[in-house]
Order: C-alpha cells, then sequence, then structure tokens
C-alpha cells in the first residue's frame, strides 16, 4: 500500500521512474558517432550481443554484396557483413553498470578483440576494444536511435 501511495506521490510531483535502469538498457539500435555504423544490441540468456544493420563504407557499391573477406577462417569469407554479428559474450555487471568479458570482431582487418561497454552519463555507448589490457584499446561512441 505504501509503494503505491509512493508512486502516485511521485507521479504527481512530476518525476518520473526511469525505464531500462538495468543490464537492457543497452538493447537497442546505436549509430556510431562517425555516423557510418548501425548496430542493434540484443539480449540471448544472461549475455548480450550485436549485429550490424546498416554501414556506409563505400555508397557506390550496395551493403548487401560486401563480404567478410579479411576472415581468417576461408569459410566464412563469403558471409554478408549486413545482419552479422560482431559483438558477443558481454555479461552485465551492476556493481559497474557496465558490460564487461566481450568479443568484438571487426570486419575491416579480420581482427577479434575483448570487448567492454558502458553508457556514459549523456546516454551515448561506449564500445571498447582491446587486446587482453583494457588501456591498450580503441573505443567507438554509439548514440541511440
Amino acid at each position: 500500500m505504501f509503494k503505491c501511495l509512493a508512486l502516485i506521490f511521485f507521479i504527481n510531483l512530476g518525476f518520473t521512474i526511469p525505464a531500462d535502469t538495468g543490464c537492457d538498457q543497452i538493447c537497442g539500435k546505436w549509430l556510431s558517432s562517425e555516423k557510418n555504423l548501425m548496430v542493434e544490441v540484443y539480449k540471448t540468456g544472461d549475455q548480450f550481443k550485436a549485429k550490424i544493420v546498416w554501414f556506409n563504407d563505400d555508397p557506390s557499391k550496395p551493403m548487401d554484396e560486401w563480404r567478410d573477406t579479411k576472415n581468417p577462417n576461408p569459410a566464412l569469407r563469403t558471409r554478408r557483413i549486413l545482419g552479422m554479428s560482431v559483438l558477443s559474450d558481454l555479461k552485465y555487471d551492476a556493481r559497474n553498470n557496465s558490460w564487461e568479458d566481450g568479443m568484438i570482431y571487426d570486419a575491416k582487418n579480420g581482427k577479434q578483440w575483448n570487448a567492454s561497454a558502458y553508457i556514459n552519463k549523456e546516454g551515448l555507448l561506449k564500445v571498447k576494444g582491446y587486446w587482453h589490457f583494457k588501456i591498450l584499446g580503441r573505443t567507438m561512441t554509439f548514440k541511440r536511435v
């Protein structure tokens, strides 16, 4: 009863309770700060993944014609970039409000890196690809679309 009254009180004061305050807030479509890549982050079990839903490398070549030609596995070199999974195995760390222990794939060079992510105070998604140590990496910034 008290919780219902408190909720009504806050609503009447104009306060809102934020949605997606936990691990699922990372889910959705995100556009890179360079505006050349859009990914969709989704949850499978307790892990988070991302796939490419749009990119703009060379407008003279349609997106569905691009292939993963730099992949170290020859059997995967003919798969399409569009729709390809590029981020996997991220797990939510509630203590740090971040997603950790993932892997990110860079189709431009066929390399796979360790990955972590967090959403900053401005609501931007920061995804870091690194090689074993976070100080040895690169961070990409995405805005929710």
